[in-house]
């Protein structure tokens, strides 16, 4: 029988203490290691962004066709000796780029050429590497969050797509007439690197918010700001495929004044390609003007949707997209440099690198419109 207690009686000292409230039912074992598994998807977003950077240089540089063959494991190991370098030498003189363009390259040279390709693809297996090791870590100690095991395999998919299309591009340029890879699939392969780099982004941005978090946003997401936001993301995109295929072809070595091009708009050159539609991937004038047109596209539009944040009421939104239209004059800038010194090596990898810096940010704006952050009513 239960001891009776004075209404005036002191009870706080024996009480027992009620438990703090749990979270709801959407956080309820959906947590995993979240902030580990972010970690590890930002160490692949670097490491795909460096190799983004590599394989920019390996073109800027004609390195593309030193490696004549692919060995997945076999390869990861440069020629050791002597023997070994004269036996990767002999197979490069085979192809047309040596053939036809550099007949009277030595062997000093070569190894120069070489270590480029080389690199790109150990950076490549390394890059898979990390993320089957932290695959298999994060799911043997059941540290990934509910759900995320099919985006995380979704990333590897896409890494040994990009790793086929790699060799499929290289491998357009080892026989024929051709002296440089096939800048239509030189485009496809930078494309999917871009879509990897963003969407591990995203996944990352995700990871750092809880699950109740990023329910409660989403219904706050401004969507005309949305949807402006992924049209501009698009046209960037496409202008990425266009610097590809401009660097496929040396084209912006060939018209180096701006903003007309050999003293006109479009060069009466521009449509001498047949059958027509080769014009769009093969002819420089014509490839160029694409290329030039689409980013003034990208900036008038990229200008309005700055223009449509200024009505938010969000400041990380208004942050983010004044910061994409920084980029986007940055990147204005980088592209007319570019042209102007007829596409030298280092100015041409900033450009590059001023391209991946721009979807990124870009994409941030769009994700922060998307899941914006609750702040002050003040």
């Amino acid at each position: 029988m239960s001891k009776k207690r004075s209404i005036f009686e002191d009870v706080s000292s024996d009480t027992p203490k009620q438990e703090a409230p749990k979270g709801g039912l959407i956080d309820k074992g959906r947590s995993g290691s979240r902030g580990a598994v972010a970690s590890w998807l930002m160490l692949l977003f670097a490491m795909v962004a460096l190799m983004i950077v590599v394989g920019g240089l390996t073109r800027l540089t004609d390195s593309g066709l030193s490696i004549t063959e692919w060995a997945l494991v076999k390869g990861a190991l440069p020629p050791m000796n002597m023997a070994d370098w004269t036996v990767v030498f002999e197979k490069y003189k085979n192809s047309p780029e040596f053939l036809v363009q550099n007949s009277q390259m030595t062997l000093e040279e070569f190894k120069g050429i070489y270590w480029w390709e080389w690199g790109h693809r150990q950076l490549g297996r390394f890059v898979g590497l990390v993320w089957a090791i932290g695959l298999i870590f994060f799911a043997v100690t059941k540290r990934i969050p509910a759900g995320w095991a099919p985006r995380l395999l979704f990333i590897g998919f896409l890494g040994g797509l990009q790793g086929a299309i790699g060799w499929w591009m290289v491998a357009s340029g080892l026989t024929g007439r051709m002296v440089d890879v096939a800048s239509y699939r030189l485009a496809i392969h930078l494309g999917l690197a871009f879509f990897i780099l963003g969407t591990i982004a995203w996944y990352v941005w995700l990871l750092r918010c809880k699950e109740a978090e990023l329910f409660q946003a989403r219904r706050q997401a401004d969507a005309g700001l949305v949807r402006w936001g992924k049209i501009l993301l698009v046209l960037a995109f496409g202008q990425v495929l266009l610097g590809a295929l401009v660097a496929g072809i040396d084209a912006g070595r060939s018209y180096i004044d701006w903003p007309l091009m050999n003293g006109v708009f479009l060069p009466p050159e521009s449509f001498d390609y047949t059958p027509m539609w080769t014009n769009f991937f093969e002819n420089p004038a014509f490839v160029q003007f694409n290329h030039r047109i689409l980013g003034y596209l990208v900036f008038i539009v990229a200008l309005f949707v700055w223009f449509k944040s200024r009505a938010s009421a969000l400041r990380d939104v208004k942050r983010g997209f004044s910061l994409m239209m920084v980029a986007v004059l940055g990147q204005l800038v980088l592209g007319i440099g570019t042209v102007l010194y007829a596409a030298q090596w280092h100015i041409a990898i900033i450009h590059q690198i001023g391209a991946v810096v721009l979807i990124i940010v870009m994409l941030k704006a769009v994700f922060a419109a998307t899941y914006p952050k609750v702040q002050s009513l003040r």
